[in-house]
């Protein structure tokens, strides 16, 4: 089924492929994003199933997808081994701790704001908050096509492809997360839609510069996949987690979250 798909990102360079799957991504998050041109709101319940199983995804694919070759990728034995993954993790949770409290950003569920203060509209700041999600889902994809170019054994074609399948699938309920809410507060389904698409956009910047990082700088490699890594697990339990706990019924989001975590590891052992 995904052969011709390997195949073809495999005739092209790694920056490129980066790119069509970080474009796919993005594609996936406007999707969600219009379905705000079919319905007034979305079901609370629905919404915090698909925000755990945007969870599930972001941790199994930390895990399968980033830590795991990154620890097999790197030399050594025993803690040697093992401690370019944990400076990588840490530099990236790093990052995004710092990101979240620099950039001001809005959370809808949450009904606050973070990060400094800012005379930005709600709006404005809900579409960073996403943002901020997506910045290591897009160098999480790029750094796997990197690692390709790069000749590393354990990145491969399948991988990259099932990780960035995994990314567009729990992207579309962040379409949703910024076009609904918006449109409740007053916006228009077309402005909606617009904003709710663009934040996603950082995808494919992010992509590209993590496959020609990689690609040319090879020894960074395991470092770059547990930045990431660490990155997509600051982002579920600093944001998507509590967000999708808020309602009572929490059960539901803790099954979205299980489903996600399957889904993703199926596919990066299928495809992988």
């Amino acid at each position: 089924m995904f052969d011709p798909i390997i195949q073809y990102l495999s005739s092209i360079s790694a920056v490129e492929a980066a790119l069509l799957a970080t474009i796919f991504t993005w594609l996936v998050t406007a999707l969600g994003a219009a379905t705000v041109f079919f319905f007034k709101e979305a079901n609370k319940k629905v919404m915090d199933g698909m925000l755990g199983f945007t969870g599930g995804v972001m941790i199994a694919a930390s895990v399968w997808s980033l830590i795991i070759p990154a620890i097999n990728m790197s030399a050594g034995e025993g803690f040697i081994k093992v401690m370019p993954t944990v400076a990588g993790i840490l530099m990236g949770a790093g990052f995004l701790y710092g990101l979240d409290k620099v950039l001001p950003h809005f959370h809808v569920n949450l009904k606050q704001t973070e990060g400094v203060k800012s005379p930005w509209q709600r709006t404005t700041l809900m579409i960073l908050a996403i943002t901020l999600h997506n910045i290591p889902e897009g160098l999480a994809v790029g750094v796997m096509f990197g690692g390709v170019a790069a000749g590393i054994p354990e990145a491969s074609i399948g991988g990259a492809l099932a990780l960035a399948i995994g990314i567009g699938l729990q992207n579309f309920p962040e379409g949703i997360a910024v076009a609904m809410p918006m449109r409740r507060m007053g916006v228009s389904r077309k402005k909606s839609f617009f904003y709710g698409q663009l934040s996603a956009i950082v995808e494919p910047i992010a992509g590209v510069l993590g496959a020609f990082a990689v690609a040319f700088f090879t020894p960074i490699l395991p470092y770059a996949l547990a930045f990431a890594a660490g990155a997509m697990i600051f982002v579920v339990v600093e944001e998507v987690i509590p967000e999708a706990q808020q309602n009572r019924d929490s059960d539901i989001a803790t099954i979205g979250f299980i489903g996600g975590f399957i889904v993703m590891m199926c596919l990066d052992v299928a495809l992988g």
